[in-house]
């Protein structure tokens, strides 16, 4: 038993159906099943890497009850026919392997169903509902856009909204009791009926949507009998011992006359009163609005929904599902004081599935963190399958153990101690190998530290390698440059590159100025090493610097940011040349340090390498606090006081008492090469992570394991 986590680790019940501890796998869409609707090895063995890692309960994602009608993306599993039971039952039997339960999510899509518009077909709503606009697709790449949601339809018209008979109510609701049934028969250990996030029952439940006047329509009671009535087939269906949960907003956001929090707890009630075994209480955001997405369902605040989970339990006394961005030991507390019984993770447990074994044994600091960088539900928007930036595997469970110990033990020498570095080293050291670390620096994490200055998610990801390396038998070696002398002197069988990307200014007029610093110049002034970037400092500024940096005030990344909130050798006003992914986080973290900051892109998208959701709410959330974002801006030049651009041939000049650019990421060969040309025994040299190709903390942590695969 857990000391840290007597409560969340403990058993509970749901219904008559025993868990083994209180963390519940919330449902989110993969994109993993076939194009048939059937349960695919790649998802298999997704949700058997979760219920190996100790999972209590794995809700599975959202399946279609009338498949392919009302499905929302175009792999998704369906419960419409018996055709489908075999697959789901091996999905159940792999799960049942190592004493998991699982629940199979059952949906109706209604105003979300895009394979319905796609596909032409009618979709079902309560009410016909005005078809509005997105500004989704102003944050959008051309590229991107042309894998977005055909929302136009093969006839160019759009969705066609239908608004429901009675019979198509009464079809509707034998749908889910039929697809409930295959759940059991497939060997599921319960259902939870999704009441939720812009889904055909919210879309029956929510004021804004439901302007029915018959017994569907008006009143809370009446809005939630289509539900009701589901729960009541369900349970005719299944029996009286077989689990149902259900899954409802507490709130939905950016809906004008939306659903609140007393409408979900009145539907609450009614709930249990139907019959069902469980609440799972989440929240809704109008994707009409592009930061919506991250104020629910995938809320960024941390514990956004906890109070909403507080208030359905006052209300009811069947087990409550708490979720929405929950630490571990928030959990405990909040189930210790009774706020909610279990916890729903998401992001937590795709990037690491292993979370709640490592609870079990108090082992914290061994947990791969979510970054919450959004990587994962982006691919979904462009219909892609799921995958996550700090965890390789996910979506790769499929292609069996990569760390599975070489038959022989080589000396290997990896250079540079970026995340792509030091999860090599800890890839390969895992596989039995003798592994070398060296690292320029005095600290670990290359550009991920600055990366973890202006993102404060980021730096949970370098204390988790940190703490991976050091607990294996690696040879760190810190404030060691590699050249090609001290390479060979060690007779390395392997040496990895991994010492990030080339970082140039482009050739500006007037780049050299002293208030202009370019991406490495910043990093070496927020942090004090950079002694050329550093000079073109006032006297003060260099005396400040010198004292953190003495001090040692200036390692602590978590330090720095707080400091840096009070003062910082910056202009009040400052231009940022280039808006992509370092630009625009660089001009995030400068605006909530009160400076003024204007981003001049000269592309005509912003952020392209930002994953779409956490790209939308940056982008949002920069001119919310009066930033100004230009697009198709070409800087011909830096004058002391100004900066010169055009956009479309036309001349535009801007004051600029400070000028960042944030432009010049490029690969970075030479030191490979150089150590290549001039071996001349059988050592071979790779090249990792930005240094062969800029793709930041995803493509730097699945680099380090398409390597250690061939090693």
């Amino acid at each position: 038993m857990s000391k840290k986590y007597p409560h969340l680790m403990s058993s509970a019940k749901i219904g008559k159906l025993t868990l083994a501890n209180k963390i519940v796998l919330a449902a989110m869409g993969s994109n993993f099943a076939s194009d048939d609707g059937h349960c695919s090895e790649k998802l298999i063995a997704y949700y058997e890497a979760r219920a190996k890692g100790g999972t209590g309960l794995l809700i599975c994602e959202t399946s279609s009850v009338a498949w392919p009608s009302g499905a929302t993306m175009p792999n998704m599993l369906g419960f419409s026919k018996d055709e489908f039971i075999p697959s789901l039952k091996a999905l159940t039997d792999r799960v049942h392997r190592h004493g998991s339960k699982i629940a199979a999510q059952l949906t109706h899509g209604g105003k979300m169903a895009q394979q319905d518009t796609v596909a032409g077909r009618p979709i079902l709503l309560p009410s016909i509902m005005k078809k509005g606009a997105s500004d989704m697709f102003n944050v959008l790449s051309p590229s991107e856009i042309g894998n977005f949601i055909k929302s136009a339809g093969p006839d160019g018209r759009g969705p066609r909204y239908i608004e429901m008979t009675t019979s198509h109510i009464d079809e509707t609701v034998n749908q889910f009791a039929q697809a409930a049934i295959r759940a059991k028969k497939a060997g599921f250990d319960a259902v939870e009926i999704h009441g939720g996030h812009g889904y055909l029952i919210a879309n029956f439940l929510s004021p804004a949507n439901n302007k029915r006047t018959d017994n569907y329509g008006g009143s809370a009671k009446n809005r939630a009998r289509f539900l009701c009535d589901i729960i009541h087939a369900v349970r005719n269906a299944c029996g009286d011992d077989y689990p149902i949960l259900v899954r409802i907003d507490a709130k939905e956001f950016r809906v004008d006359n939306g659903i609140e929090i007393d409408d979900c707890i009145e539907t609450s009630k009614l709930i249990e009163q139907a019959g069902a075994d469980a609440i799972d209480v989440s929240a809704y955001g109008n994707i009409a609005h592009s930061i919506a997405f991250t104020e629910a369902p995938l809320v960024h605040e941390p514990n956004g929904f906890v109070g909403f989970a507080g208030e359905v339990k006052k209300a009811v006394t069947i087990p409550v599902i708490g979720v929405g961005r929950i630490e571990p030991t928030q959990a405990e507390k909040h189930i210790m004081d009774g706020v909610y019984d279990f916890v729903a993770m998401g992001r937590k447990l795709i990037a690491d599935p292993e979370l709640p074994n490592k609870l079990a044994i108090d082992n914290d600091k061994a947990i791969i963190p979510c970054i919450y960088c959004y990587v994962c539900v982006s691919k979904i928007f462009i219909n892609k399958p799921m995958c996550c930036s700090v965890n390789h595997n996910t979506g790769r469970e499929h292609e069996g153990d990569i760390i599975a110990r070489s038959s022989t033990s080589d000396k290997i020498l990896v250079i540079g101690a970026g995340p792509a570095g030091m999860e090599a080293s800890r890839l390969l050291a895992l596989k039995g190998h003798a592994v070398s670390l060296w690292e320029k620096d005095k600290h670990l994490g290359g550009t991920a530290r600055i990366a973890a200055l202006a993102y404060e998610p980021n730096q949970k990801l370098i204390s988790y390698l940190t703490n991976a390396i050091k607990a294996l038998p690696i040879d760190i070696q810190l404030n060691k440059e590699a050249n090609f002398d001290n390479i060979t002197a060690h007779h390395f069988d392997h040496i990895i590159v991994a010492n990030g990307a080339k970082r140039e200014a482009p050739a500006i007029q007037g780049k050299e100025l002293a208030h202009v610093f370019d991406g490495d110049e910043l990093r070496g002034v927020l942090f004090g090493n950079n002694k050329a970037a550093v000079s073109k400092l006032t006297t003060f500024q260099q005396f400040v610097l010198w004292a953190g940096r003495t001090s040692q005030l200036l390692g602590s990344i978590t330090l720095l940011r707080q400091l840096s909130k009070l003062w910082m050798p910056l202009n009040k006003d400052i231009i940022v040349i280039g808006g992509g992914l370092v630009g625009l986080e660089l001009a995030e973290y400068l605006v909530e340090r009160g400076r003024k900051v204007t981003v001049l892109e000269p592309s005509g998208t912003l952020g392209t390498e930002l994953s779409i959701v956490r790209r939308a709410r940056v982008i949002h959330l920069l001119k919310e606090h009066g930033a100004t974002l230009v697009r198709n801006a070409i800087v011909t030049s830096i004058e002391p006081t100004t900066v010169n651009y055009t956009i479309d041939q036309q001349n535009f000049s801007i004051d600029a008492p400070q000028v960042i650019i944030a432009l010049g990421a490029q690969e970075n060969t030479h030191l490979a090469d150089t150590i290549s040309s001039k071996l001349t025994d059988n050592t071979q040299v790779h090249n990792i992570g930005d240094g062969r190709e800029i793709g930041y903390i995803e493509g730097a942590m699945l680099d380090a394991r398409n390597l250690a695969q061939g090693l």
